[in-house]
């Protein structure tokens, strides 16, 4: 076990080792590979290379060298493009802070017997008044970025759980196919978690409609875990 392995159980490392293709023997020569990648990329500011950051990107991608150097890519390029975004990115921001208060996103306590993070979204619970769906994405962003820190996270992965209930119309029309493409770029494309579930509790039909309009921008991995 190399250094960069410190922090995950001896299940984690065998599930790292069977699921996601992780050798300690090549860790480095691993990480090496996406970082030469680079270079191919000079209109992209890659602001972090060191090995702890790749790695992540290899989990998030079974140690495919290519695929992970692309979701290395389209991270740091989500973020030079939606530049607005991410100014002032951090818990303290009002639109932020509030949205986390009002549980964008939830973490579970207990993880599920998976060893995967549990995180709980109440839609109703969004104050329209005071915070933006944007707010929420960054929200959830922020919060990814801080609970991805975990080497147990980055294996075992996330599920996330969507409860409806009570989620007006009203609501749901400002969820426009702009703002839901910037969420499925920024969570499916850009960012290097896991994600084993995406549950949907409760749904009205206009959420239901708003899926099928969507449906066509998941990749088949995304759309096989939603329920």
């Amino acid at each position: 076990m190399t250094h960069l392995q410190a922090g995950l159980s001896p299940e984690t490392l065998e599930k790292a080792r069977l699921e996601l293709n992780e050798n300690p023997d090549t860790l480095h020569q691993d990480i090496q590979e996406v970082r030469d990648m680079v270079i191919t990329r000079p209109d992209i500011g890659f602001l972090r290379t060191d090995d702890a950051f790749i790695l992540r990107f290899l989990r998030a991608r079974k140690f495919q060298h290519f695929e992970a150097f692309r979701l290395l890519a389209q991270y740091f390029e989500y973020r030079q493009q939606n530049l607005d975004m991410f100014k002032s990115f951090k818990a303290t921001d009002p639109g932020i802070k509030q949205a986390l208060k009002d549980g964008f996103p939830g973490g579970l306590a207990n993880l599920d017997h998976y060893g995967r993070k549990i995180l709980v979204l109440f839609a109703a619970n969004w104050d329209q008044s005071r915070y933006t769906l944007v707010d929420i994405l960054r929200a959830i962003l922020l919060s990814l970025e801080a609970m991805i820190e975990d080497p147990e996270l980055q294996v075992n992965g996330f599920v996330l759980i969507i409860d409806w209930s009570n989620f007006t119309f009203k609501q749901a029309s400002k969820l426009t196919p702009s703002m839901l493409r910037l969420a499925i770029e920024g969570l499916q494309d850009s960012f290097p978690a896991r994600f084993g579930g995406i549950h949907f509790v409760n749904q009205p039909w206009y959420i239901h409609a708003l899926y099928t309009v969507i449906r066509p921008f998941l990749k088949e991995k995304t759309r096989k875990r939603v329920f």
